[in-house]
């Protein structure tokens, strides 16, 4: 582990679909011999419970930066999602933040869940601040929940940051209001991650804080010309198409794209009709139909093409504003040429960077 450590730099593990979540062991191990600043690890309910992939990244690691991104507060019990924040915090000796999300409406309600509303995840915040710490919580009442007393340990005094994934202009200024970090979305054309930057800067102002406290992660599609070609295809043409089909609308008015393409590209047959996430189950024949359905403009949105190309691109996001980089879709191993071309090119002012994804200073 000579390589400098790049703490403006961040992977997700296990990408997308993952039917061996063990590869997060190599992954993680990979990542940190190349000197990657921190490892995001999503959650999803089949094979990525977030706290146990958490806690073997933990275990195979040393310097990484390890963060969820996200869990969503309301499927856990306050008080198990604090002793899981906790725990990561002591076994990381504070690399860990936890970074939550609002999660998809449609899903909770099949849950038997309300969906995440602004005012629950600010509640959620408060609840987990306070329990790290020390404080005992009697009799609270809030818009995350009811509960008679919550406590983990007198003594803690955990400095635990707390990120959010968020989209929405109103979203990324609640975050800068009053989250450590923000996580944005993959597939932001430059004007969008330019206001998405001003949005979380302008919250945190308007909470009277220091707007630079604040560490906003672009999420770059980095996908270079070394990648198989149907593995390519996947990453970018498969991605995006599964993000709009999940959340299209707000992903097109972000960007400023225009809404009759989504509904061309809703309309398709092969699309309406398609069962599963296409990322992770369409063929490639099937993707080349779904290219020719999306605009060049929406497929700009992400690092492409030499490994020269793909390090200039990061290198744009911190021109538009971005603290820090997530270098989204690819694996250690897919990104290592990347980082050889990076680390030729870094910005001297990124070197101080911290490794805890959800931390601005040292």
């Amino acid at each position: 582990m000579s390589e400098e450590i790049l703490g403006e730099l961040g992977f997700y593990t296990l990408a997308g679909h993952s039917d061996a979540p063990r590869d997060l062991v190599g992954e993680v191990r990979h990542a940190e011999r190349l000197g990657l600043g921190a490892a995001f690890i999503s959650e999803r309910f089949n094979l990525k419970d977030a706290p146990t992939l958490c806690g073997a990244a933990a275990a195979v690691s040393e310097r990484i930066g390890i963060a969820t991104a996200a869990t969503n507060h309301n499927i856990r019990h306050p008080l198990v999602t604090a002793t899981f924040g906790a725990t990561m915090h002591r076994l990381t000796g504070g690399r860990f933040a936890l970074g939550l999300g609002r999660g998809f409406d449609g899903l909770f309600r099949s849950m038997g869940l309300e969906p995440i509303r602004t005012a629950q995840l600010k509640d959620a915040a408060t609840i987990f601040r306070r329990l790290w710490a020390g404080q005992a919580l009697v009799g609270h009442q809030g818009p995350a929940g009811d509960f008679p007393y919550l406590q983990l340990d007198a003594t803690f005094d955990e400095a635990i940051p707390l990120m959010l994934v968020a989209l929405g202009e109103r979203t990324l200024e609640f975050a800068g209001a009053c989250m450590d970090g923000v996580v944005l979305h993959t597939f932001l054309g430059d004007e969008a991650l330019l206001k998405s930057v001003a949005a979380v800067r302008r919250g945190a102002e308007r909470a009277g804080r220091d707007p630079s406290d604040v560490r906003i992660w672009s999420v770059l599609a980095t996908v270079g010309d070394h990648i198989d070609e149907a593995d390519r295809l996947k990453k970018t043409v498969g991605r995006l198409a599964s993000y709009l089909r999940g959340y299209g609308d707000l992903l097109v008015r972000t960007n400023g794209w225009d809404p009759a393409v989504l509904e061309r590209f809703r309309a398709d047959p092969f699309v309406a009709g398609f069962k599963g996430a296409l990322d992770a189950r369409a063929t490639t024949a099937e993707l080349d139909h779904i290219s020719t359905l999306l605009p060049e403009e929406w497929m700009a949105a992400a690092a492409t093409g030499t490994p020269s190309q793909c390090s200039a691109t990061i290198l744009e996001q911190f021109q538009l504003g971005a603290d820090s980089v997530i270098l989204h879709g690819a694996t250690p191993a897919e990104l290592e040429p990347v980082l050889e071309a990076y680390r030729l090119q870094r910005p001297v002012a990124r070197r101080e960077t911290p490794v805890n994804p959800g931390r601005s200073r040292a």
